[in-house]
């Protein structure tokens, strides 16, 4: 068998040295396919400009609608996240894996329609302005839980409620304008009127 030396000077078989380089490039072909390419080192995704540092347009505006019908209804909440860059994503995604605290999202950076604006968390407030996480909570005494009212709301100014999901984020509302997050990761752009 043909032999080849490796830099530490013993000899490795060709026929191994032949399935390791193999193996090493599928693995590299398959990191590729994981990794879109708008994120490949050296690549600045479009959506993190300068200029996108924000929310869409629509989505603040529905956003405000939102807090605005959700007060009427007498129910106190806030906006906890919005807009959220690559680099805040991927501490979030630390978060309960690699860094302290529990697992609060399964998106790496720029696999959340919060790194493209076009989502936003909301927690509710109680009568003295702590901030709420409480499905059941019913702050303005009408017997329904204040959460599902304010989902109700959201979803009918077009929002998409994370509480549907297979692997519930009740506190998420998203409006994808129908484009997948392969799609905004390619360039394309929601609406902004």
């Amino acid at each position: 068998m043909l032999q080849l030396r490796s830099h530490a000077s013993h000899k490795v078989p060709m026929k191994n040295k032949w399935i390791g380089l193999l193996l090493l490039a599928a693995g590299l072909l398959v990191m590729a396919r994981l990794i879109p390419d708008e994120w490949q080192p050296g690549n600045d995704p479009k959506v993190l400009e300068t200029s996108d540092l924000s929310l869409n347009p629509i989505v603040e505006h529905k956003k405000d609608q939102l807090v605005a019908q959700a007060a009427q209804a007498g129910i106190k909440l806030i906006i906890s996240d919005g807009f959220r860059s690559a680099a805040d994503q991927n501490k979030l995604y630390a978060q309960g894996r690699t860094a302290p605290g529990k697992v609060v999202t399964n998106a790496r950076g720029g696999q959340s329609y919060h790194n493209y604006g076009l989502a936003v968390d909301f927690a509710l407030l109680d009568h003295k302005g702590k901030a709420l996480w409480d499905l059941n909570y019913d702050g303005n005494r009408n017997g329904k839980a204040d959460w599902m009212e304010v989902v109700a709301l959201a979803k009918k100014l077009g929002f998409d409620w994370g509480g549907d999901w297979d692997s519930p984020d009740y506190p998420h509302l998203e409006m994808n304008f129908g484009l997948s997050i392969r799609d905004l990761q390619r360039g394309k752009l929601p609406p902004v009127e």
